[in-house]
């Protein structure tokens, strides 16, 4: 039995695949993303080669580190060449199938880097406020199921709905669209772009932003103790007033960094079909890319701010690994 071919007459003088931009424009547009790619996928490379090289950095919270920057590192190589492509040409040349097949990976990803985050956050949270309880608490066999469930829930949530082709049930003309024109769009149905956006964003968002303000007001209650058990209070108050305002920048840079990649493209998701999908592709694609930079900062974020990746990092550049106990020899003291 022949399948019924769409009607693509109505498509012949589309502009969809076509882009206005000026030649130096796109070859501004190229650099950057390409920039942005190099950076994602090198700067996550580096967290991993260190973390799996130096015995001495093989801890619970490292394993997190680890599997956050794999999950990053698999944007830069897998999603972000393809939307560079299509954000920039305005066309999407990698046919209906890779368009399916990258839009669910590019959904997986995301979500499973931003259960990394929450699960980072949490992490800190029982170091702070359970040191004592921490080493018993948060084990390595703890840790691995806890990046099992960060891999393997997202994978079975986010590939189900786009492989079932449920986000996008209901909206009129959207097959005739794929199939006639080059374009993959960024679209959800309302029920799954409500669902999409409390599962998968608002709720491990809410989650780190407790969490981080609750290990802020501990910071602070455990420096005012400090403040009050020497006699000195004056250089003490000094002291621990640096060590308030240098905790309060560090997590203020984490939660404005995350929020600012991630709000705009789950609240952009969330309002479009409610709005009949009149959101301009411009938009989605910026937020997009908004979203892919926090891959970008991870690493920095969460490795090169902390002086055992630097310390790593130039044992690997200045070739150090090559001798026979570098994998130990780390912090050599220890």
């Amino acid at each position: 039995m022949d399948i019924e071919k769409p009607n693509c007459s109505q498509f012949e003088n589309s502009s969809f695949c076509s882009t206005n931009l000026y030649p130096a424009t796109r070859l501004g547009l190229y650099m950057f993303f390409t920039c942005s790619i190099t950076i994602t996928i090198f700067g996550n490379l580096g967290i991993i080669v260190t973390i799996a090289h130096f015995k001495q950095l093989h801890s619970a919270t490292n394993l997190l580190i680890l599997s956050l920057a794999s999950t990053d590192m698999c944007i830069g190589i897998f999603i972000m060449p393809y939307s560079m492509v299509r954000t920039v040409e305005n066309c999407w040349y990698f046919g209906n199938l890779y368009c399916k097949i990258h839009y669910g990976f590019d959904l997986t990803l995301s979500v499973i880097s931003i259960f990394h985050l929450c699960i980072i956050a949490v992490d800190r949270l029982y170091a702070v406020c359970k040191p004592l309880h921490y080493p018993v608490k948060i084990t390595l066999p703890v840790i691995r199921r806890l990046v099992f469930f960060c891999w393997s829930a997202p994978m079975v949530f986010s590939l189900g709905v786009v492989i079932s082709n449920s986000h996008v049930s209901g909206i009129e003309g959207y097959d005739l669209l794929v199939q006639c024109v080059k374009v993959c769009p960024i679209t959800f149905n309302k029920l799954w772009s409500v669902v999409i956006f409390f599962t998968c964003f608002f709720s491990p968002a809410a989650l780190m932003v407790g969490i981080y303000v609750k290990i802020f007001l501990i910071s602070r209650k455990h420096a005012k103790f400090m403040e009050n058990s020497v006699f000195d209070s004056d250089t003490s108050q000094k002291v621990s007033k640096r060590k308030e305002h240098k905790a309060a920048k560090k997590l203020a840079i984490l939660m404005g960094i995350f929020l600012g990649c991630w709000v705009p493209i789950f609240v952009t998701l969330l309002i479009d079909p409610f709005v009949n999908f009149s959101t301009p592709k411009v938009i989605f694609e910026v937020f997009n890319w908004f979203s892919y930079i926090n891959s970008t900062c991870n690493p920095i974020l969460y490795g090169f701010l902390y002086p055992w990746f630097r310390k790593g990092l130039k044992h690997i550049i200045s070739c150090r690994i090559c001798f026979s106990d570098a994998c130990t020899n780390l912090f050599p003291n220890e």
